[in-house]
C-alpha cells in the first residue's frame, strides 16, 4: 500500500510540476506587458493620389536603439532638384507611351537653354592660296621655298618659322616646314609640326594623311592607325570616314607583321610566342620588359583587356548584385553597339567604391563605381559617364598612352586601385584633345542609342555646381580633378549638341534609375558600417593586446606596478 501511494504522488509531481513551471513563466512574460500604459491610437497614413519621389540617401530606419548611424553617401535634393526629376520621370513615362510631343513639352520645362560657360579661342579658318595670305607672309613663303631648293638651311627653317607662327592658319606653310625637315633628316620635328596644324584642324584630311604617311616613314604604324581611326570614329558622316578606317586597318596590319618578324628572329620573342608569356597568364603586378609590352601590343586592343581585367578583377571589390550588373551591362551595350568597334569584347563591372568614378581598360573593359551610380540622377547621366569612358577605349587613348612610353614599365598602371597607385594613367594621364575627343564621342553614343544627349553635360555640370557648393570641399569631385579641362569641356558639349542637332528632349530615365541607386546607396552604406565596426574591433584588439602586455611585463617585473619603483 506504501509503495502504490509513493507511486502516484510521483506520478502527480511529474505531470503537474512542468505545469506550474508554465503557467509560472507565461504570467512572468505577461506581468511587464500588462503593467505598460496603453499607447495613444496614431492613424496610419493615407496614401497620397499624386505620385511620390523618394529621396536618394535615405533608407528604411534600423529599429535597435544602438544601431549606428547609417552613413550619408548621397546628399538629400533640395526641394526644387526633387521636383525636377518628378517632371522627367513624368515625361518619361509619356515618351515611352510614344506621346512624344507632350514629353518634349516637359523637358523643356524642366531643362534651362544652354547659356554658355566660357568662349572658345577663335581658329581663323584654314587658308591654302598663297594670294589670300598678306604681303609679309608671301615673303616668307618664297624665301622659304628658295632656300629649300638651294639647300640653305638658314634661309629654309628661318622665314617658314616665321611664317607658321605668325599665320598658323596657312596650311601649305605647315606642309612646307615639314617638309624640310624631312629633307634634313630631322624626322621628329616634322612630326611635331604636323601634329600641332592637325591639332588645329583636326578636319582636313589632307594635312592628316600626311601625318600618318610620315607616321608610316618613321615606323610608327600604331600611331597612324590610332589617327587615321580616331578621324573615321569622330567624323562617322564625313565622306572619306569609310576610307581612314581602311587606313587604320592597313597601318594596323603592318605593325602586327613586321612586329611578328621582329619578335619570331628574337630567341627571347620567340619563347614568349611558344608559351604565351608567363605575364599573360600570371600575375601582372609586376613590370613587363619591352619584348612582352610589345607582344601584347601585337595581340591588339582586345588580347591587352582580358590579360589585364583577369588581375583587375582579382584586385577589387565588385558588386555581386545581378539586378545592379544587368541594369549597368544593358547601358553599357546600348552604347557599344553604336561605337564603331565590333572586333571589341565589351565587358561591365561595378567596383564597390564611394567614389564617382569609372576607368576603361583596352578592348572595352569598363568599370564604374556603385558611387557613380548612387550620385547620378538619371539613366542618361549614368550612360554619359560609361559613354565617356567606352569612348576612351574604342579611340584607343590607352593604347596610344603605351605606345607613347607611359605604360611600358607596368601595365598594371592601367588599373587605378592596384598596386596602391592613385595617380595612374587611366584616371590622370588622359590629355585635353583626349578628353575633347571623348566628350566629344560619347555624347554622340549618348544621341545614337536614344538617351538625351545632354546626359554627360548634365552630370559634369552638377559635379561642378556641388563643388563650387561644397565649401569644405579641398578639391573637386573625383571624376572631375581626373578628366582636366573645367568650363571649357561644359561649352564644348554645348556647342557640338547645338551644331550637330543633338536631341537634349529624349528619355533621361529617371525612375529605373532610382531602383538600382537605392540599392547601391544602400549596399554602400552597409559597407561603411562594416569597414568602421572592422577599423572599432581592430582598435579594441590592439588595446587588449597593448593591456596584457602591460600586465604581463607587471608580472615580471612588480617595481613597475601600482606603488612606484622598489626601494
Amino acid at each position: 500500500m506504501k509503495r502504490q501511494l509513493i507511486r502516484l504522488l510521483r506520478q502527480l509531481i511529474q505531470r503537474v510540476l512542468p505545469f506550474g513551471l508554465g503557467l509560472l513563466l507565461v504570467v512572468g512574460q505577461m506581468i511587464p506587458a500588462i503593467a505598460k500604459p496603453p499607447e495613444p491610437n496614431t492613424p496610419s497614413p493615407t496614401p497620397s493620389a499624386e505620385p511620390t519621389f523618394s529621396v536618394p540617401g535615405t533608407a528604411p530606419p534600423i529599429a535597435t536603439p544602438d544601431a549606428p548611424k547609417l552613413p550619408e553617401i548621397v546628399k538629400p535634393p533640395t526641394p526644387e532638384a526633387l521636383q525636377r526629376l518628378s517632371q522627367l520621370a513624368e515625361a518619361d513615362r509619356l515618351y515611352q507611351a510614344g506621346d512624344r510631343p507632350a514629353a518634349i513639352s516637359i523637358y523643356r520645362q524642366s531643362k534651362p537653354d544652354f547659356t554658355g560657360v566660357v568662349t572658345a579661342e577663335p581658329v581663323l579658318p584654314a587658308i591654302a592660296d598663297i594670294t589670300q595670305m598678306p604681303p609679309a607672309a608671301q615673303v616668307y613663303w618664297r624665301e622659304g621655298a628658295a632656300g629649300l631648293a638651294a639647300k640653305l638651311e638658314g634661309r629654309t627653317f628661318v622665314p617658314l618659322q616665321l611664317l607658321v607662327q605668325q599665320h598658323p592658319e596657312f596650311i601649305p606653310g605647315h606642309v612646307q616646314l615639314a617638309q624640310a625637315y624631312v629633307a634634313y633628316n630631322r624626322p621628329e620635328e616634322a612630326l611635331a609640326v604636323l601634329q600641332t596644324v592637325s591639332s588645329r584642324y583636326p578636319n582636313d584630311t589632307e594635312l592628316l594623311k600626311l601625318r600618318i604617311a610620315a607616321l608610316a616613314q618613321g615606323k610608327q604604324w600604331i600611331e597612324g592607325s590610332i589617327a587615321a581611326r580616331q578621324f573615321a570614329l569622330l567624323n562617322p558622316t564625313h565622306p572619306q570616314a569609310a576610307e581612314f578606317t581602311q587606313l587604320a586597318d592597313v597601318n594596323l596590319q603592318t605593325y602586327r607583321r613586321k612586329l611578328k618578324q621582329q619578335l619570331t628572329g628574337n630567341v627571347i620573342g620567340n619563347v614568349i610566342t611558344g608559351a604565351l608569356g608567363y605575364a599573360l597568364t600570371g600575375s601582372l603586378l609586376g613590370p613587363l620588359n619591352s619584348v612582352q609590352t610589345s607582344f601584347l601590343l601585337m595581340r591588339g586592343e582586345s588580347a591587352l583587356g582580358d590579360s589585364v581585367v583577369r588581375q583587375a578583377k582579382r584586385e577589387l571589390e565588385l558588386v555581386t548584385d545581378e539586378a545592379t550588373n544587368k541594369y549597368v551591362t544593358e547601358i553599357g551595350m546600348k552604347l557599344a553597339a553604336v561605337a564603331g568597334r565590333e572586333d571589341f569584347k565589351y565587358e561591365f563591372f561595378v567596383v564597390e567604391d564611394e567614389a564617382l568614378n569609372a576607368f576603361a581598360l583596352p578592348g572595352g573593359k569598363v568599370f564604374v563605381n556603385a558611387g557613380a551610380i548612387a550620385k547620378t540622377q538619371s539613366e542618361a547621366e549614368l550612360a554619359g559617364l560609361l559613354g565617356h569612358e567606352i569612348s576612351h577605349a574604342v579611340l584607343a587613348h590607352g593604347l596610344q598612352l603605351m605606345t607613347q612610353g607611359s605604360l611600358t614599365a607596368n601595365v598594371t598602371q592601367f588599373i587605378p586601385y592596384v598596386g596602391g597607385i592613385a595617380e595612374s594613367v587611366i584616371t590622370f594621364g588622359y590629355s585635353r584633345d583626349m578628353e575633347r575627343q571623348a566628350d566629344a564621342v560619347g555624347t554622340r553614343l549618348l544621341a545614337s542609342a536614344g538617351y538625351a544627349a545632354d546626359g554627360l553635360w548634365n552630370l559634369t555640370h552638377a559635379l561642378k555646381r556641388e563643388a563650387a557648393a561644397d565649401k569644405t570641399r579641398s578639391r573637386p569631385p573625383e571624376w572631375l580633378s581626373s578628366h582636366p579641362g573645367g568650363d571649357e569641356r561644359l561649352k564644348n558639349i554645348e556647342q557640338l549638341i547645338t551644331k550637330d542637332g543633338y536631341d537634349r528632349y529624349a528619355y533621361e530615365g529617371v525612375e529605373r534609375h532610382q531602383v538600382i541607386q537605392q540599392k547601391m546607396i544602400q549596399q554602400l552604406q552597409a559597407a561603411a558600417i562594416k569597414a568602421e565596426a572592422a577599423k572599432n574591433g581592430k582598435k579594441q584588439r590592439k588595446g587588449t593586446i597593448e593591456d596584457k602586455r602591460k600586465k604581463s611585463d607587471d608580472r615580471a617585473d612588480p617595481g613597475k606596478g601600482v606603488g612606484g619603483s622598489l626601494p
